[in-house]
């Protein structure tokens, strides 16, 4: 039986910070792992210049990140055990996380086609 898309209801803006925040959990510039616990500690969130920001290999428009600041969406992906948040400076994307199928790594993450 194929895989439910979207298992945890996770709303649009939820899908969008969960995206960027794995995305972020990819690189050491951005992140820390914990072998223990899979966890990937995020401490160093990017910061916005003109209507994009860089995040990692990609960038990013401002206006699918506004999740990023909002405590309400790091609380929501807290409850659904997708990251631990330590609202506004660093939030740590569980392993279930870093795995989440978002549907949405095309559709936000612009990269460089060379």
């Amino acid at each position: 039986m194929p895989q439910k898309k979207n298992p945890l209801k996770l709303n649009a803006l939820q899908l969008k910070t969960l995206t960027i925040l794995q995305q972020l959990a990819r690189f050491p510039e951005t992140s820390t792992h914990d072998e223990n616990t899979g966890e990937a500690l995020i401490n160093n969130l990017p910061s916005p210049h003109g209507n994009h920001f860089h995040c990692g290999d990609a960038v990013v428009m401002s206006a699918d990140a506004t999740g990023l600041k909002n405590e309400a969406v790091w609380k929501a992906l807290e409850r659904k055990g997708l990251v631990r948040s330590m609202f506004p400076l660093a939030v740590a994307v569980s392993a279930d996380g870093q795995t989440y199928e978002t549907g949405l790594t095309d559709k936000i993450l612009h990269r460089s086609d060379h």
